[in-house]
């Protein structure tokens, strides 16, 4: 297979040509969810696949980036791809490209494509890799979008200006079909206001066709079909009510209501504020709490600074590894007053890691006091020699939470 120099290059074009090659397969899939955002589009989408499931419904599911193993990606009819079947399809994506220049997410997204339409369900949920105008996934006639929380993240790539980043992930809405819209800055929501007038596409705005609110530790839900009296979702954080919102607004949209409770109660996502209570490194931490989250920009580091509040009170210690393409600062800003210390890792294995030097003086420029880590292992163990009932929490980053799934099993 002939990768593209790029690993990210934003066009169509050589989606379009194999998937033409393929007898396009795109066409052939069950109806389509299309979600874009910065933050929640996994969640949402989680919630989203729990709730169409538990209205009896099958579910195709497509997402990135995977965790620990690759074939994370692909859910067919509910079920992770068999890792050989998955091997068939890119092996008949690379014979139909016939040698030519294409992206590894391009073709992983044709060879997606084409495993679901060679298999039977209800639906196709596909979360939008990176921006949504010129994303591999935006090649289809979906039935409905939706459009996550919009933040600052992948400047490069999308612009450096809310309202430009914001035109990027709008790219999804197409002519008359209904968006679900979650909540957003003015800037971002009024852009997606302006193209969805141009293309006849409906919208239903959070805060103006839905409210969600967390109520008497209840999660209430409310349009002009009526209200929603449901459990809190099983994910931990307020970003989760929001996210959950926009899951029961989409299965409102479907018709699919029925599902909304399972919605809640039957979502898993790994490496969102997740509890780790098995494995080497919980056995390593002994009595202290250990946790994970993924997230890496501004916008997640607020979010989940407001969800640690909610936990019970313990000294918090952070074991943090970034990407040297994102605002370690802007990240660890909101968590400051949360933490008594941060111990920067690298990330084992990441081309793109920033080094724990440069993570730990991002740290200090964000009043937190810091200091560097072997390894998350060593920072464990230290913290724990120290402080045996801390809570620790792994973040930063995807990558180094999938490289945390993979090692602590």
């Amino acid at each position: 297979m002939a990768l593209h120099p790029k690993v990210i290059d934003l066009v169509l074009d050589r989606v379009h040509d194999l998937l033409a090659a393929l007898d396009h397969p795109e066409r052939r899939i069950p109806p389509v969810v299309h979600i874009a955002g910065t933050n929640g589009k996994g969640s949402t989408q989680a919630m989203l696949r729990a709730g169409l499931e538990g209205a009896g419904d099958r579910v195709h599911a497509y997402t990135s980036p995977h965790l620990a193993r690759f074939h994370e990606r692909i859910r067919l009819a509910g079920d992770l791809i068999d890792e050989a079947e998955l091997a068939a399809l890119l092996e008949d994506c690379e014979r139909a490209n016939g040698g030519k220049s294409i992206t590894f997410f391009e073709i992983t997204t044709c060879a997606a494509f084409l495993a679901f339409a060679r298999t039977p369900a209800d639906w196709t949920l596909l979360e939008v890799g990176l921006g949504g105008r010129l994303d591999a996934t935006n090649v289809i006639d979906p039935r409905l979008t939706v459009i996550t929380p919009i933040s600052m993240d992948h400047e490069a790539f999308l612009g450096d200006t809310l309202a430009a980043i914001a035109g990027e992930k709008a790219g999804i809405l197409k002519r008359g079909v209904p968006c679900v819209v979650g909540p957003q800055e003015d800037a971002a929501r009024e852009v997606i206001e302006a193209r969805a007038a141009r293309l006849g596409a409906p919208l239903l705005v959070h805060g103006q066709h839905w409210h969600v609110t967390e109520e008497a530790g209840r999660l209430i839900f409310q349009d002009e079909s009526g209200l929603m009296d449901l459990p809190l979702p099983r994910l931990i954080g307020a970003h989760q009510v929001q996210n959950a919102g926009m899951a029961i607004a989409a299965l409102r949209v479907l018709d699919r209501a029925a599902g909304a409770e399972a919605a809640m109660i039957n979502a898993q996502w790994p490496a969102r504020l997740q509890r780790l209570r098995h494995g080497p490194l919980v056995d390593l931490a002994g009595a202290a709490e250990l946790w994970l989250d993924g997230g890496h920009n501004p916008a997640a580091g607020a979010a989940l600074a407001e969800a640690l509040g909610r936990l019970p009170d313990r000294p918090l210690h952070l074991v943090c590894g970034m990407l040297n393409t994102k605002d370690a600062s802007g990240y660890m800003a909101p968590l400051a007053e949360r933490a008594t210390l941060l111990h920067a890792v690298s990330i084992p294995g990441e081309a793109n890691t920033l080094p724990a030097s440069d993570t730990c003086a991002a740290a200090a420029r964000a009043g937190l006091d810091a200091s560097v880590a072997r390894s998350v292992a060593d920072a464990i163990a230290r913290i724990t020699a120290q402080v045996p009932d801390a809570r620790i929490l792994i973040c930063g980053s995807l990558y180094l939470a999938g490289h945390i799934l993979r090692e602590n099993g």
